[in-house]
């Protein structure tokens, strides 16, 4: 099995990349390979409301904006198990992880069948570097969308400043956990 897992900030040395490390370390610890996607690398734009707000992604579950989101959102059908590291912004995820999930909460949310992430194990987490604010509100939103994509909730993990050392240890754990999960 494989564990994907998808940070979203443009800082390469800040909280959320160590957050996505140890995951990582953790995911591969249990013996499961474990890759990282950087969104910020790539190009995956804001959803476009296509055809009145619903367009190929109610109809055939793909989205037509043709962009990196078609790899990806491939690689969450081929995961075992996803893991979501955001850092917060005015109390929510960053833009890059945004747009990457609406996008596939419109493609996968009301699917009939064969949903990507239905019954997958999610982790999410999110790094709020600053005043560590708005971490349950992003929290909040990140359960929402796995609930949308009918994941299964593996843990929601809030990372401070002042928390950070023991948090990074918590996701090591929480990873290597579901890594074992999976075997």
């Amino acid at each position: 099995m494989k564990v994907l897992i998808v940070t979203s900030s443009p800082n390469k040395d800040g909280l959320t990349a160590a957050c996505g490390e140890q995951a990582r370390l953790g995911a591969v610890e249990s013996g499961v390979e474990a890759s990282v996607v950087s969104l910020n690398e790539l190009n995956v734009g804001k959803c476009q409301a296509c055809k009145n707000g619903w367009g190929s992604c109610l109809e055939k579950n793909i989205c037509q904006i043709n962009d990196d989101f078609q790899n990806m959102h491939a690689a969450l059908k081929d995961a075992g198990a996803v893991i979501i590291v955001t850092p917060v912004y005015w109390g929510d995820m960053s833009e890059s992880a945004k747009a990457f999930l609406d996008r596939v909460r419109r493609c996968e949310g009301l699917k009939k069948e064969n949903q990507f992430l239905k019954g997958k194990p999610v982790i999410c987490v999110a790094a709020a570097g600053g005043t560590g604010n708005g971490i349950i509100s992003c929290l909040g939103t990140m359960e929402r969308f796995v609930d949308h994509v009918k994941g299964t909730k593996y843990d929601f993990i809030g990372v401070t400043r002042k928390n950070t050392a023991y948090k990074l240890e918590t996701i090591y754990a929480a990873a290597k956990s579901m890594g074992c999960s999976l075997t």
